[in-house]
């Protein structure tokens, strides 16, 4: 067996996610690094009063979330839900739009699995924006970030 299949998750590669005054976190993929195809697994590191992404729903990848150590919340659609180490937070694809912030005052290190599927529509009720994405990271066929515009089916299609 050339690849590998356990790796502690205290090795995994971790790299500095930055955006903006409320985004910031270390997270590193482990999936990738032990071969894992099909089911995504990252690790997060979040300080406290941040979050490592916006809040979102995804139309086509289930995600499930598990608490290691910290506290902070989760936004599922309206709710927010406080969280501790042990919690599993599913994040079903098409339901509640989701987002886990630290509430805390220690960093909030989880676990987040994703069911890997060929394309997904991720919405983002906040900003109104919407990514359209196919294919692996980080090798996507195509990602499109954006907000849409009302239009008609045939509307600049004529020659």
């Amino acid at each position: 067996m050339s690849e590998r299949r356990v790796i502690n998750i205290a090795d995994v590669p971790m790299n500095l996610i930055l955006g903006g005054r409320r985004f910031a976190a270390q997270a590193g993929l482990a999936g990738p690094e032990i071969g894992s195809t099909g089911i995504g697994c990252s690790v997060f590191d979040v300080p406290p009063g941040m979050s490592a992404c916006p809040f979102h729903r995804h139309h086509a990848t289930h995600e499930l979330f598990f608490v290691l150590e910290g506290e902070g919340e989760t936004r599922l659609d309206e709710a927010r839900l406080p969280i501790r180490p042990g919690d599993l937070i599913a994040a079903p694809a098409g339901k509640e739009a989701h987002q886990i912030v630290n509430t805390g005052t220690t960093n909030l290190r989880y676990l987040a699995f994703s069911a890997e599927g060929p394309a997904d529509i991720v919405e983002y009720p906040d900003s109104g924006k919407l990514m359209i994405e196919a294919g692996t990271w980080p090798n996507r066929s195509i990602e499109l970030l954006g907000r849409l515009a009302p239009a008609e089916y045939y509307d600049g299609e004529e020659a």
